[in-house]
């Protein structure tokens, strides 16, 4: 009798990661990155929102060494240079893209070693657009230009803003690109429910007389008020978690990802892009927490901690 013929493992499922938005808690995503790596988990597709837009852009180019580099250099002043209220928005969007440029050259997506996309939103229709082809650079535009902050960008004969408003953490688009495995990172699980994050980091402070000026132009002035009401970045920040945190929850109901990793950034707000590190070590941790969840939706038995 014949012995059987020898069974060949079974192929590793196509893994891809959504990277969510965030502003300034973004930097977390390269915290997350850097520790599925060390765990041997390295994403073949590659979705982002916003802020996840920009990190996953660095990944898939195969550039998140430069990326990190830049992020930690971050000082008050820098963050500062970016602040342009007559610009479109309240960030100068060609200065954020060019110094983004120095560190993640400019490419088609389709030529990128990863699988790559993201979305953003059309500013008058309010459609969902998956961003698949052409720049990069252009697509991550895109992708980040909040309305308020960022200028819309004008592609393919429509306004596009920041695909937040439609779709915080890109499931859907992972899958949608062939991931078998979604690891989907939500940077603004925790924020609804618990007060706003006053900003602690010096960039953070002396954004306030720009705050000011604009609650002063807006006629929002703060004679009257009570001493602890929020101020003009709080309350923004605060509708954005509000509403980015009711559209994944919709959207996860019904497109739930295999892995859901939620870091814990409550501490950090809207624009206190200079606390990289800090974000960094907690997009670590939310991986070593979710270790036994990630293997289990792999496949893989998890190794022995080092």
């Amino acid at each position: 009798m014949d012995a059987p013929a020898p069974t060949s493992p079974p192929a590793a499922p196509r893994v891809g990661i959504a990277l969510g938005s965030g502003s300034a808690r973004g930097w977390a995503h390269i915290g997350v990155l850097r520790a599925l790596a060390a765990l041997d988990i390295h994403p073949e597709i590659v979705c982002g929102t916003s802020i996840g837009a920009l990190v996953g852009a660095a990944y898939a180019a195969e550039r998140l060494d430069a990326l990190e580099r830049w992020v930690l250099d971050i000082d008050r002043w820098q963050v500062l240079r970016f602040i342009n209220p007559g610009s479109g928005g309240l960030v100068e969007s060609e200065r954020l893209m060019q110094a983004f440029g120095e560190q993640v050259e400019d490419c088609a997506i389709d030529s990128l070693p990863r699988r790559y996309a993201c979305v953003a939103t059309e500013l008058h229709s309010g459609r969902e657009r998956w961003l698949r082809r052409g720049s990069l650079l252009d697509a991550v535009r895109a992708s980040i230009a909040l309305p308020g902050l960022l200028r819309p960008v004008y592609r393919d004969a429509v306004w596009l803003v920041d695909g937040g408003l439609v779709d915080p953490v890109p499931v859907s688009l992972c899958r949608a690109l062939g991931a078998e495995v979604v690891i989907a990172v939500n940077l603004n699980g925790e924020l609804v429910g618990r007060p706003p994050a006053r900003p602690r980091s010096r960039a953070a402070e002396l954004l306030e007389p720009v705050a000011g000026r604009l609650q002063e132009l807006l006629g929002l002035g703060r004679e009257a008020a009570p001493p602890d009401t929020p101020g003009l970045f709080e309350v923004l920040g605060g509708a954005l978690h509000i509403m980015q945190d009711r559209i994944t929850r919709s959207r996860m109901a019904g497109d739930p990802p295999d892995v859901l990793l939620a870091p814990r950034l409550g501490q950090i707000a809207l624009f206190e892009f200079d606390r990289a590190p800090e974000a960094i070590a907690v997009g670590r941790a939310a991986v070593e927490q979710n270790r036994s969840a990630l293997f289990a939706a792999l496949g893989r038995p998890e190794p022995d901690p080092a």
